[in-house]
């Protein structure tokens, strides 16, 4: 993925070709990057299994495959200067777009097998072992949230029979309009890749915060309790499913990003409220056991832990 990415750069350097008002690579650009975050992400993950897992191993390798037939059908039908998704205009497009979807559905699967086993493990200190299970489980909603995309919009069911595209990025208006630098998403109304987008990577996001959090517990000594640590990863992992609600739910009334009403301002101002509380709450001074001064034994950085059973989170 890493060198595809190098490629598609290379493509919207020297192909000046324009497909749904973007450059035809920058898609096989953002999704290379994507699943080579998503897959070394993973691989990290399970590298914190102990003992290794043949479980796992197989559910790795369904993950790679997966996202290289992906990635092929991307590419090839940006070398062809076609949609790759919801592109059904042949029975070839209509054959590759299927194969997607049914390659997305065992990725979904595989990563929800790894969710399993991270479940059953401790792979970490409590504050390690939930911002990875917490992050797992968001990533699987947004992968689901992507299934949004596939559904017919309601112009193109009034085509019936001869319409050429099934489903759509945009809410209310459509794909190809005007749209936010890179990252590609409407200015103008509803977009459904962006709660796809930050559930996807609260994979990633929830062990950066932790490993931030743990940064700044040199300076910082109420951050070396783990239970202050573990509180302030479950208020991360509450707003950051908040968010995805909302965005959905802004996203769904055909709303842009950048353009927000005063329901969706009211509702933002409510969720900022709420995690500026839960964060005042959880950096409390804990009560007994371990004192906020106290390093806990093991960090994010630290050996995985071996099976345990399920630990109790805290109030």
């Amino acid at each position: 993925m890493a060198g595809l990415a190098v490629v598609a750069a290379a493509g919207l350097i020297i192909d000046d070709r324009v497909l749904v008002g973007a450059p035809i690579w920058l898609k096989p650009f953002k999704f290379a990057v994507s699943f080579a975050a998503y897959a070394l992400t993973l691989a990290w993950m399970l590298s914190r299994h102990a003992p290794p897992s043949r479980t796992g191993r197989w559910a790795a390798h369904t993950v790679v495959v997966t996202g290289t037939i992906e990635m092929a059908i991307i590419t090839g039908q940006t070398i062809r200067g076609r949609r790759s998704h919801f592109n059904i205009e042949t029975p070839l497009d209509q054959g590759l777009f299927l194969t997607m979807g049914v390659t997305i559905a065992v990725l979904w699967v595989a990563t929800l097998v790894i969710a399993v086993l991270l479940f059953r493990a401790r792979p970490g200190d409590r504050a390690a072992t939930w911002a990875i299970r917490l992050g797992l489980l968001l990533a699987l909603a947004g992968l689901l949230l992507g299934g949004l995309m596939a559904m017919p919009t309601p112009e193109q069911q009034a085509e019936g029979a001869l319409r050429t595209l099934v489903g759509a990025h945009s809410i209310g208006v459509p794909d190809g309009g005007p749209a936010m630098p890179l990252t590609g998403w409407n200015t103008t109304g509803g977009d459904l890749r962006i709660p796809h987008f930050v559930g996807m990577h609260a994979l990633q996001g929830l062990p950066l915060f932790l490993y931030a959090i743990e940064a700044l517990s040199g300076r910082c000594t109420r951050l070396r309790d783990e239970r202050v640590r573990l509180r302030l990863v479950l208020v991360a992992a509450g707003w950051t499913t908040a968010l995805l609600a909302l965005l959905t739910w802004q996203a769904l009334r055909g709303q842009a990003l950048i353009h927000p009403d005063g329901a969706t301002l009211a509702a933002l101002a409510a969720l900022t409220a709420a995690t500026a509380a839960g964060t005042f709450a959880a950096l409390r001074r804990p009560g007994g056991g371990t004192g906020p001064g106290t390093p806990s034994a093991t960090t994010t950085a630290g050996t995985a832990q071996p099976h345990h059973p399920a630990e109790e989170l805290p109030a």
